[in-house]
């Protein structure tokens, strides 16, 4: 296992020495308490330009500041397009907030200034002020890195990769011969220090499967979607995984998953990874561009799934860090539909949640309303159009009992919907207006 850790690293002066480095242990509350309604805070939505194709956000993102009051006004009109600020990214940024809403963060996705990390203090409307103070990651986890920040009080922040998947004993692409054992990546785990702008540390190592289950050719492809634990020791992350042929080296589309699997390591040091497999879901739960797992107020961790074969999944990871099989909760069953998958989704609090969602046999996006103690779902009732996408949605804000979200089909003015997560009940808010070919892909 190779094992670095790197402290003052900024952009332009990464500095070669390594230095041990580790996380504070205070605690800046119960990570379980149900979050307490903002009666001051900014609200930034972030809308997604077209590249080649309408919907495919790969024009860049630009960010647009209001107030909580302005946002739930459906009198308010907000332009990103026209009136806001374009954030680093030469694609879609992959943006997160503070939990006051008054600071932004980002990774530029892709390009000259991939992996580079940047700061953004929200000053209302298209006022964002870049920080003086940056950190390039791409030289450890590549210049399209995967990262989410963690329920910590704004103080970390984990981007992800795995690269160089490979034979044991052939280059990615020759055939193996008969001294096939398994196909592996090396895993890189990064923690950020998101007021200081400073790598904190980083690991870099391989995470093997079951024999059994590297000699058929399955693999880790991608890590994302980390969340900590309860006690604050323990941080899950979720996998995507893939199957290679064993024969030919060729990746398979069409195979039996395996059931859904998680790494867990040590925080904050990243050691000691192991690997947990849930007998309820088949599917991954790396999430694309969002949070896919989140502690409950209980104390346990709720993860979707995506890709499973007989639709998302909620998982429950108990408090030992373990999958509780017991918890069955099916979307597909919940809802009455066929082939349910989770685009994006957030919990809320005292076990309720939302999910926007997708399912066989529709041409647009949903949102459902989730009681994870009951079981139980509904689609929210909410004007629906068949050009309505959730594929590359980012960013909630939980205020309280509520839930914002931007809702507004490519290319057609849409509302900021605030989502009771006591009720279910969504109200119109601000006006968000829209270009052809564009989407709106968060608040934050």
């Amino acid at each position: 296992m190779k094992k670095q850790f790197l402290n003052f690293l900024t952009l332009g002066a990464l500095m070669g020495s390594l230095v041990l480095t580790s996380c504070s242990d205070e605690n800046d509350g119960d990570p379980t308490t149900p979050p307490i309604a903002q009666e001051d805070r900014f609200i930034t939505v972030a809308g997604a330009l077209m590249g080649e194709n309408p919907g495919d956000g790969n024009g860049g993102t630009m960010v647009y500041s209001v107030s909580i009051e302005e946002a739930k006004n459906p009198d308010t009109k907000i332009s990103v397009y026209t009136d806001g600020f374009g954030v680093k990214s030469n694609r879609t940024a992959r943006l997160q907030s503070s939990e006051d809403g008054s600071t932004l963060f980002n990774i530029a996705y892709t390009g000259d200034n991939g992996g580079e990390f940047s700061r953004y203090n929200v000053n209302g409307g298209g006022n964002f002020v870049q920080s003086d103070v940056s950190v390039n990651i791409s030289q450890y986890a590549g210049t399209s890195p995967r990262w989410l920040k963690l329920f910590d009080g704004d103080k970390t922040g984990v981007a992800l990769n795995v690269a160089n998947i490979a034979a044991n004993n052939a280059p990615t692409g020759e055939t193996p011969d008969a001294s096939f054992s398994y196909y592996r990546g090396v895993a890189t785990i990064l923690g950020l220090d998101l007021q200081e702008s400073l790598i904190k540390n980083y690991v870099q190592y391989q995470i093997p499967l079951t024999e059994e289950e590297e000699n058929a050719g399955h693999t880790i492809f991608r890590l994302d979607g980390s969340v900590l634990n309860k006690d604050g020791n323990k941080l899950i992350i979720g996998t995507w995984m893939r199957k290679y042929n064993v024969a030919t080296g060729e990746t398979e589309g069409n195979y039996e998953r395996l059931g859904t699997k998680s790494v867990v390591v040590d925080f904050p040091s990243f050691a000691n990874p192991t690997v947990i497999t849930s007998t309820v879901g088949r599917g991954d739960n790396s999430g694309y561009r969002s949070h896919f797992s989140y502690l409950g107020d209980d104390g346990n961790i709720y993860q979707a799934t995506e890709r499973d074969p007989a639709g998302s999944h909620i998982l429950k990871i108990n408090e030992s860090n373990e999958y509780d099989n017991s918890y069955v909760f099916n979307l597909s069953e919940a809802l009455g539909l066929i082939g349910v998958t989770i685009e994006a989704w957030q919990y809320a609090q005292g076990g309720k949640a939302f999910a926007l969602i997708s399912h066989e046999g529709a041409e647009n996006s949903f949102v459902a309303w989730l009681d994870l103690n009951a079981r139980t779902a509904s689609i929210v009732d909410l004007p629906y159009d068949t050009d309505l996408e959730f594929n590359q949605y980012q960013g909630f804000v939980v205020d309280g009992a509520n839930v914002y979200l931007a809702f507004t089909p490519v290319g057609k003015n849409g509302n900021i919907y605030i989502l009771n997560s006591n009720t279910g009940v969504a109200t119109r808010g601000a006006t968000l207006v829209n270009q052809p070919g564009n989407h709106y892909i968060g608040i934050y």
